[in-house]
């Protein structure tokens, strides 16, 4: 709400020194941070009775509900549409499969064919058996 920064509280407090004086400065930061702290519980309490009579978590429950029921409106006459027309739905799949394979291809030619180095030999153990 209020951006305040360091300074601007660091020359309240000193302006608050010279005036009130060091014996009445510490009551009345305590006074101001009551009325602050009634200030905000006030508004709070407000907001939350206001939000209460007008109903807004019941309207973001419907309008959630409405978007849900949308989608699968959607979803539904997607689904109708390609059992209703099977030629289509056989070319969209083979599309799809295509596009896929066009996908595969083009990230295979982006790396570099492995090479398979030979593994170095391990010499050979010879068995001395202690006699």
């Amino acid at each position: 709400m209020f951006d305040i920064g360091f300074f601007e509280i660091m020359l309240i407090a000193v302006v608050g020194l010279l005036v009130l004086g060091p014996e009445r400065l510490p009551e009345a930061v305590r006074t101001v941070g009551l009325w602050v702290g009634r200030i905000k519980r006030s508004l709070r309490d407000t907001r939350a009775e206001l939000e209460q009579h007008l109903g807004t978590d019941e309207i973001r429950r419907q309008l959630h509900n409405e978007e849900i029921m949308r989608s699968l409106k959607n979803t539904r006459s997607e689904i109708n549409r390609a059992l209703n027309d099977p030629a289509n739905l056989t070319a969209e799949v083979l599309d799809d499969i295509k596009s896929d394979k066009d996908r595969d291809s083009e990230h295979s030619e982006k790396q570099p064919p492995a090479t398979a180095e030979p593994k170095p030999e391990k010499p050979a153990l010879k068995n001395s058996e202690p006699q």
